[in-house]
């Protein structure tokens, strides 16, 4: 985000092909230890954490943001003008929802001007006053904290000189937030690097003055975080014991080198591992447009390659285990978890020193002795995800697969062919498996994300597919499985679910399973019992996803045994379906007041509509959109929208329109649309319609700011 002054010293080094600093480095076939009898604690999910990674309501959408596990965010101050959106208060209801444990505010983005305008302390401090009430205000005016100053270094207070005036300023500034919000959490100093001379002196008069903040800020985005973070780490660690001062939770609320890092999954699984390591949190620099998850989403719902890497972070569970890279700052770094009760242990690692090496290490998994459970032999398969930049990404595809002899409580996976710019997964388990993983249609019960009652068994029946399924459905109004799956496009695809139902107690001969999409019930599976436990059936259900990343949890609803069943995998296949499209130029449709019909060679039809909104009664209204039954139906918008307010030194001011939309005269619900960065540019956006059967009218409009143009609009139905 805001790094001036290092970014210019960034953009004239030339580092474009070094991905990493130079280090001690590696030969091929070095080791790369864990160690499962080793617990290191709870597993922080740290690194998941963004700046202006959220930028409006939906944007990203819930299905990239929600699998993430986001931990922190630092966004704007209420109606900040430094960029168009981000608003922390906006946003906030998201970041909650996807279970975000907290948001930092960053206050001095009230200013317009990079680097900030300097109209004296006086000024800002009429500014403060307005941004703590407003969050005061805010009814989650508990996840928030408040940072003063970003980048005192080198914004208001350069040079060192000036140390003293910043010191005493962060007291008058820290003294007026806690006597209008007694309880207020207060971050900083936010240097734009970890200076250790600074911080020590920071932390003596934050302490001698009672002006400690309550969580600890710094950046790091430069080569110096590969080689020195630990250096970093400790120091700052040992400051706060010399003083006397309680541990600090440490968040780096800005993480990641520009055109290096960003995206990068062979570079960021750096982070992931040292943070994690460290129990500390991070947020990734905000270097391009808002609201992408700091370029791990592309077209709002696409996951990019790094997005894996990070959704692979946040699908570790039970504790992390100690983990040995062949050297502590070397390229390759990663981080380890097992879970006892899934009988899982999850490794991620990645990186090497220049960017188009190819290499191999032997992954050493010793401790099996303190997890007896896996038993004489273990069950490997190793994923990778490549980088692709802001270009979708597929899911991620199996490297290899393997079973592997325990000796001396160990075993070694060589795991060759390893890309620079790429990040691996090793999923172990016990060698229970009794086939391949499979395609990239299919999605295996026991990876997936299991909540309430469900369990994994494995090797208790037989005739499953991969290394286990998921059991626990029975007696149970909460056990779920949660997946998430990749479509190459918006349309129709088969979702096969697999499962047994054999006889336990009173279960009926069929079975009822939940389906949610997205977030929201789409219809309950009746499921023949199957004969016994071993023998496997299928259900199809041909269900309308959206491009990018969806979201299927099947789950128990009821408290007895209706829904006893288990769950091997699901397998999802596009296949056809009836989706009907409607032009926006179309001469059957509505166009009011200042709405207009204009070419666009790319659009559908050779046109679009613009000039929607900038008042209610410019719209654009499709009539007789008809459809054979009353239900929920799937609206496909195909558009376009490049709108940009101002300039600034490397974001790109990125303006994301919203609609207001009507169905027949009704409420109207508010969507917003990610900026396509071209007016020739088209996305699409997936909205939730409730039609009735025959004729409907659907009304794009907005009282405010204008509308995206629209080039076309399709409806399918959710599911048939």
């Amino acid at each position: 985000m805001k790094r001036f002054k290092w970014m210019s010293a960034f953009l004239g080094a030339a580092l474009a092909l070094t991905l990493l600093p130079a280090n001690t480095g590696h030969a091929a076939n070095s080791q790369f230890i864990v160690d499962l009898s080793k617990d290191t604690g709870t597993i922080r999910y740290g690194a998941n954490g963004f700046l202006y990674g959220l930028s409006d309501p939906g944007i990203p959408s819930d299905n990239m943001l929600i699998p993430l596990k986001p931990q922190t965010i630092s966004q704007k101050a209420p109606n900040g003008l430094q960029h168009p959106n981000g608003d922390a208060l906006v946003v906030a209801p998201q970041f909650i929802r996807a279970g975000g444990r907290q948001i930092l505010i960053e206050m001095q983005d009230i200013y317009q001007n990079w680097p900030y305008e300097n109209n004296g302390l006086a000024d800002y401090l009429t500014k403060v006053d307005t941004i703590v009430n407003n969050v005061l205000a805010d009814p989650n005016k508990e996840v928030y904290a408040f940072i003063p100053f970003n980048e005192p270094d080198w914004i208001w207070y350069n040079p060192t000189d000036k140390l003293q005036n910043f010191f005493n300023d962060w007291k008058t500034v820290y003294q007026r937030i806690r006597s209008i919000y007694p309880n207020a959490k207060i971050a900083g100093p936010t240097y734009s690097y970890y200076n250790a001379n600074v911080y020590s002196q920071f932390m003596t008069f934050a302490k001698e003055n009672n002006v400690l903040p309550d969580i600890m800020l710094w950046h790091e985005l430069d080569n110096s975080f590969f080689t020195d973070w630990y250096t970093h780490y400790n120091h700052y660690r040992g400051v706060e014991a010399s003083l006397g001062i309680a541990a600090r939770p440490i968040v780096i609320n800005e993480y990641g080198r520009a055109s290096t890092d960003i995206g990068v999954p062979g570079n960021l699984v750096q982070f992931i591992a040292k943070f994690e390591s460290s129990k500390v949190d991070g947020n990734l620099a905000y270097w391009t447009t808002a609201g992408s998850l700091n370029d791990l989403v592309t077209q709002n719902n696409r996951p990019t390659g790094a997005w894996w890497l990070y959704k692979w972070y946040a699908g570790m569970t039970g504790r992390t285990v100690q983990v040995t890279p062949p050297s502590q700052n070397g390229s390759l770094q990663g981080v380890a978890s097992l879970d006892s009760s899934k009988k899982q242990a999850r490794i991620i690692l990645g990186g090497s020193l220049n960017s188009t090496d190819v290499f191999g290490t032997d992954v050493v998994i010793k401790g099996f002795g303190s997890a007896s459970y896996f038993g004489s032999s273990a069950h490997v398969t190793v994923w990778g995800t490549d980088n692709t930049g802001t270009t979708p990404a597929n899911v991620p595809y199996v490297v290899q697969e393997g079973d592997y002899p325990i000796v001396n409580g160990q075993i070694t996976v060589p795991v060759n062919g390893l890309k620079a710019q790429s990040a691996y997964q090793l999923i172990v388990t016990p060698d229970k498996d009794l086939s391949p993983v499979g395609s990239s249609t299919r999605y295996q019960a026991e990876y997936a994300d299991i909540t309430g009652t469900a369990a994994i068994t494995y090797g208790s029946t037989g005739g499953y597919s991969g290394t286990s399924f998921v059991e626990g459905y029975g007696g149970s109004n909460n056990a779920s499985t949660n997946f998430v799956v990749n479509a190459t496009g918006d349309g129709y695809y088969n979702v096969t679910v697999r499962y047994a139902a054999g006889p336990l107690g009173s279960a009926p001969a069929t079975r009822n399973l939940r389906m949610d999409l997205n977030g929201s019930t789409l219809t309950d599976l009746s499921l023949p019992a199957t004969a016994n436990w071993e023998t496997w059936d299928s259900s199809t259900l041909r269900v309308f996803l959206t491009a990018g990343i969806n979201r299927i949890n099947l789950k128990a609803f009821t408290n007895d045994e209706s829904d006893a069943v288990n769950i091997d995998y699901i397998d999802v296949v596009p296949t056809s379906g009836s989706i009907t499209s409607y032009q926006a130029e179309a001469s059957a449709n509505s166009l009011g007041g200042n709405a207009a019909i204009s070419s666009s060679a790319n659009a559908a039809g050779g046109s679009v509509v613009k000039w929607i909104g900038a008042g209610s009664g410019n719209y654009l209204q499709f009539n007789t959109i008809n459809v054979p039954v009353t239900g929920l139906y799937q609206m496909v918008v195909t558009y376009a929208n490049a709108e940009v307010v101002g300039t600034h030194a490397y974001n790109n001011n990125i303006v994301n329109r919203y609609a207001d939309i009507s169905v027949n005269g009704g409420t109207a619900q508010r969507k917003y649309f990610r900026n396509t960065l071209n007016w020739s540019t088209f996305y699409t956006t997936v909205v939730d319609v409730q039609l009735n059967a025959g004729s409907n009218t659907i009304r794009f409009s907005n009282g405010t700011a204008y509308a995206p143009d629209i080039d076309q609009i399709s409806v399918a139905a959710a599911k048939n």
